[in-house]
This record gives structure tokens, sequence and C-alpha cells, in this order.
């Protein structure tokens, strides 16, 4: 599904503040909050407002849209105090990578040494 919410998205429930999240950033097209499993001392999440299953369901012309996405990323680092030390943003696209919520998401992770390869 792309484009429009979903009814059983619990990412879009997040969006229209039907489910509880510890929000950090918030604007008319970006939403980003804590990750209620966290993998690190810094997890969060950054999602579009606007529904889309994965990367490979983001349209033609969602160039904007997901460099925003990055660039808030950053900003949050920023914000957080990971941003010196370094981080990582993992995006995982469909069933074998991992996702488990079918909303595009960044993760945005730090506050401690992370190995290679990941997964």
């Amino acid at each position: 599904m792309t484009g429009s919410p979903s009814a059983e998205c619990p990412f879009c429930r997040i969006v229209r503040k039907e489910t509880a999240a510890k929000i950090v950033f918030e604007d008319e097209r970006v939403l980003a909050f804590e990750d209620i499993r966290p993998q690190a001392p810094v997890h969060i999440l950054i999602i579009p407002k606007k529904h889309f299953d994965s990367l490979a369901g983001a349209p033609e012309g969602s160039e904007g849209l997901l460099g925003e996405l990055l660039l808030r990323a950053r900003e949050i680092a920023g914000k957080k105090g990971i941003a010196s030390n370094g981080y990582r943003i993992v995006l995982n696209t469909g069933p074998q990578s991992g996702q488990q919520v079918f909303h595009i998401h960044f993760h945005l992770l730090g506050g401690r040494p992370m190995s290679w390869p990941p997964g």
C-alpha cells in the first residue's frame, strides 16, 4: 500500500495519535519516536507520516521526502548527543531483511560501539 494511511498499520496509528509513543521530533511530514524494543542506548524510528510499505513501495518523486528523513536522523543524532562518536542508520526492506512493521522507517542507533557485519 502506498500513500494513504492504513487502519492496521501500527505506525499510522502513532501518526494519528491513536497509539502512544515517545515522540522526539514531529513536523508536517515526518515523525520520530523511541523504539519500544531498543537495540542501543539511542534507538529512534524515523518515519514519513505518509504510508509506504517499504522502500520498494516508495513511488517515484519521493526522493525529497526520503532525503528529509535522513536529514532529520542527522538532526536527532545531534540532539541525542551521539553525532560526534557516530551512529548507524538502518532501513530494512522486506521480510528477509528483518522488516517487521510494513511502514517505511529508518532506525537511528547509537550510544554504543556497533559491530560489522550486522545481523
